[in-house]
C-alpha cells in the first residue's frame, strides 16, 4: 500500500512554494525601463533587438523584474543622424550616419513566459557610462591643471589598454575610409517608459534584501560600455541615504534656468538600520538648478549643476534633505565629467598639442632638403596629407607634390583648430529618466519654505 503524504505536509509545501513567489503586481503606465544590448548588431530596419535591465523594476519593497530581465524589441526605422554626417563631411567621410528607432514589445519573465509590454519608441539609444564624482582635489591652480592632464592621458591609454581593443583600432581603421559600414554599438542603452500599466503574474522571488548599512553604500553595477575607473564614494554615515532614482525632467546648459525646480522619483528602497522602511519606492525628491551656463562660441562649453533639498513621500508627508550629486547616467558621446561639488561639464580638450601636431606636419613637405631621397619626401607627403582619412592620403600622395600634401595637411591642421578654438562648445543634456544617485543626509529640522521675496 502506497503511503499518502499527510495534509499537514502538502499544507507546508503549498506555504513554501507561495512564499517563495512575489504576488501580481500592476506597474503603473510611465515606469521608466532602462536596457542595454551586449553585442554589436547590424544597423537595419527590421532588426531584432535582445535587450537587458540595467537596474532591477520594484514595486513596494520587492523586486519584480530583476536585473537582467530579457527585453526584445525590433529596429522599426532608421533616422538621419545629421549633426554627424555634417562633421562627417568635412572629413571627407561621406557614410550617412543614421539612428535606429527601436520599439521595444516583450519582456521575458524568469519563469519563461512572454510578457507583451507597451513603450514609447526609444530614439536616443547610446552606450553609457557612469559619471562618478571625484574625491576633492587638494592643491593650488597648477597642481589641479597637472592632474588634470594626468587624467586626459589616461583616457587616452584606455584606447590601447581597456579590453577590446583589436575592435576599437579597427573602428579607428574604418573612421578613414571615405565610406564605412554601420552598427548598433555594445553597450547601447534606451530607457523607455511603459505606455500602459504592466500587470505581471507571479514570480519567484529575489534574494531578500541587504542590511541597511550596505543598501545605502550600495552602487548599482556600471554599464558594460567603457568608462572611466570609478572613483571612491564617501563612506555614508548611519542617517545617510544613498538614493537611486530617475529624473523627471529634462535638464539642459541650454534651456535650464538657474532656480528652475527639478524632480527625481526614487526607484529602490531604502532602509534604515533596524531595517524598517526609510524612503519607498516612489518618493519624489525636490531640488533645483544651482548653476546653468549655455555652450558659447571659441569652445566654451556648457556647465550645469543642481541639488536637492526636501523629500516627499507618496503618503505626502515631507522632509528637509541635505543632498549631493555622487553619481549619473550620462551618454558616452557627451565625453562629461562630474566634480565634487556635484557640477557636470564636458571633460578639457587638448586645444594645443594636437593643432600643433597637424601644423607641423603640414608644413614638412614645404621643407625641401637637397640631401632628401625620394622616399623621404614621398614619407613627408603621406604624414601631412592624412590628416582627413583615405581620400587624402591618397591624393597627397599619388600627386607627389608638396604643395597638394601640404594643402590637405594645412585643411586638416585648420579643422582642428576650428573645433577646439573657434566652434560653440560642448552642452551638457541629460534627458528624462536619466538615473542618478544622491547622497542624502536627512536633516531633523522644520522642512525649508520657498522664499516669498
Amino acid at each position: 500500500m502506497t503511503p499518502r503524504p499527510s495534509p499537514l505536509l502538502l499544507l507546508l509545501l503549498v506555504t513554501g512554494a507561495a512564499l517563495c513567489q512575489t504576488p501580481a503586481v500592476t506597474l503603473p503606465a510611465h515606469t521608466p525601463l532602462a536596457v542595454q544590448i551586449d553585442n554589436n548588431l547590424p544597423m537595419r530596419v527590421g532588426q531584432p533587438i535582445r535587450a537587458s535591465l540595467l537596474y532591477p523594476v520594484y514595486s513596494g519593497e520587492s523586486i519584480v523584474l530583476p536585473e537582467k530581465t530579457v527585453v526584445i524589441g525590433t529596429v522599426v526605422s532608421l533616422q538621419p543622424n545629421s549633426a554627424r554626417r555634417l562633421s562627417a563631411r568635412l572629413r571627407a567621410d561621406f557614410t550617412p550616419f543614421r539612428t535606429p528607432v527601436v520599439d521595444f514589445t516583450e519582456i521575458l519573465l524568469s519563469d519563461g513566459t512572454a510578457l507583451p509590454i507597451a513603450t514609447g519608441t526609444a530614439t536616443d539609444g547610446a552606450p553609457i557610462y557612469r559619471l562618478t564624482a571625484p574625491v576633492p582635489r587638494k592643491g593650488g591652480f597648477f597642481r589641479r591643471q597637472w592632474d588634470t592632464g594626468i587624467d586626459m592621458v589616461r583616457d587616452r591609454a584606455t584606447i590601447v589598454t581597456a579590453p577590446g581593443k583589436a575592435d576599437r583600432v579597427l573602428q579607428l581603421v574604418y573612421s578613414q575610409l571615405p565610406w564605412h559600414p554601420q552598427r548598433i554599438e555594445s553597450g547601447t542603452a534606451w530607457t523607455v517608459e511603459t505606455s500602459t500599466p504592466l500587470n505581471i503574474p507571479p514570480q519567484p522571488a529575489a534574494s531578500a534584501a541587504p542590511p541597511a548599512t550596505m543598501l545605502a553604500a550600495r552602487t548599482p553595477a556600471p554599464s558594460k560600455a567603457a568608462r572611466p575607473a570609478a572613483s571612491p564614494t564617501p563612506e555614508p554615515g548611519p542617517t545617510t541615504w544613498m538614493l537611486h532614482g530617475y529624473l523627471n525632467e529634462k535638464l539642459s546648459s541650454e534651456t535650464s534656468k538657474q532656480g528652475d525646480s527639478i524632480h527625481a522619483t526614487v526607484a529602490e528602497p531604502i532602509y534604515n538600520a533596524d531595517h524598517t522602511l526609510a524612503v519607498p519606492v516612489g518618493a519624489t525628491i525636490v531640488g533645483t538648478v544651482t548653476r546653468a551656463r549655455p555652450a558659447r562660441r571659441f569652445g566654451r562649453t556648457g556647465t550645469l549643476r543642481f541639488d536637492f533639498r526636501q523629500l516627499i513621500l507618496p503618503t505626502g508627508e515631507t522632509q528637509t534633505v541635505q543632498a549631493s550629486l555622487t553619481g549619473v547616467d550620462s551618454a558616452a558621446g557627451q565625453n562629461l565629467a562630474l566634480n565634487s561639488e556635484g557640477q557636470v561639464k564636458p571633460k578639457p580638450q587638448d586645444k594645443i598639442l594636437i593643432p600643433l601636431l597637424l601644423a607641423a606636419l603640414a608644413a614638412s613637405p614645404l621643407h625641401q632638403d637637397r640631401d632628401a631621397s625620394s622616399f623621404e619626401l614621398a614619407r613627408r607627403n603621406t604624414a601631412a596629407s592624412n590628416s582627413i582619412g583615405l581620400i587624402g592620403f591618397i591624393v597627397g600622395t599619388a600627386s607627389g607634390s608638396a604643395n597638394v600634401a601640404a594643402g590637405f595637411g594645412a585643411y586638416g591642421a585648420a579643422l582642428s583648430l576650428y573645433n577646439r578654438w573657434i566652434k560653440r562648445g560642448r552642452t551638457v543634456t541629460f534627458a528624462r529618466d536619466t538615473r542618478v544617485i544622491l547622497q542624502t543626509t536627512a536633516r531633523h529640522s522644520e522642512v525649508l519654505k520657498p522664499d516669498r521675496h
